[in-house]
């Protein structure tokens, strides 16, 4: 599709986002602040993605001419802290570069289209079946159904992503599989109680060892940053699609 010239404006591509994400309705975690986070050039004529807010994506984000940035984990998370040192540069390469950045965490996490949690089941050919994990009347996690052996899902696991922790004290042949992108070491309760003995997710903590061995689960940990690229990348490219404008994911190659 050709992109020549095209513009766009930034309210109406941050209209589109928020209603097709369901912001601000959807809750998250205190200091998210999903939606727009920082104002900027007004006409859009190339959006980027990128899975962390930060100073050197942002910079990538500018030496590409991007004028809008997707991104998953955003800016404000902590209590209010000075604008000093590195945050003080931060804010002010994004106020020179007139660089716009939106954020969109759970959200885009749970979404039953365009969410990792979706997405990811795409990827691994799980068909979901059912929302688990609430958050504030909210689910935020997702249990596929699966009829394999679970070198099977293994085997797919490291197909997709290139390092995968495997905890394997569950049943050999799981009938269902949960999802749960990023940090799924919160889900442990949830899974146990959601009656299933299989997880796919980013990263663990090491008492999540001794949880599968007493459970008797099977724990997929695959890297926080690898499984959650799959919902800017989706978002961007819909508003490309929407807006005739182009977009580009921007990497990081985040081990963790």
């Amino acid at each position: 599709m050709p992109f020549d010239c095209t513009v766009a404006d930034l309210d109406d591509i941050v209209f589109h986002c928020n209603e097709r994400l369901g912001i601000p309705g959807f809750p998250d975690f205190p200091g998210a602040f999903n939606g727009l986070q920082v104002a900027g050039r007004r006409d859009i004529q190339r959006i980027g993605a990128a899975v962390d807010a930060g100073l050197k994506p942002f910079q990538q984000a500018a030496a590409r001419k991007i004028d809008l940035l997707l991104v998953h984990h955003g800016l404000f998370w902590q209590p209010p802290r000075p604008w000093t040192g590195v945050h003080y540069e931060t804010l002010k390469m994004l106020i020179q570069s007139h660089l716009a950045v939106y954020s969109a965490h759970l959200p885009l996490d749970a979404h039953p289209e365009i969410g990792n949690n979706a997405l990811l089941a795409a990827q691994l050919k799980l068909g979901p079946v059912r929302t688990f994990l609430p958050f504030e009347e909210h689910d935020i996690g997702l249990v596929a159904a699966f009829s394999e052996p679970r070198e099977v899902l293994r085997r797919r696991l490291g197909s997709l992503f290139s390092r995968v922790t495997a905890i394997e004290f569950g049943a050999d042949a799981p009938r269902e599989v949960a999802i749960v992108t990023g940090g799924g070491y919160s889900a442990m309760d949830g899974l146990v109680a959601a009656g299933v003995d299989t997880l796919v997710t980013g990263e663990l903590k090491e008492h999540c060892f001794n949880l599968a061995q007493e459970h008797r689960l099977n724990l997929y940990a695959c890297g926080h940053y690898a499984t959650e690229v799959f919902g800017v990348r989706a978002l961007a490219s819909e508003l490309s699609e929407k807006f005739s404008i182009p977009w580009e994911f921007i990497a990081t190659d985040n081990p963790l």
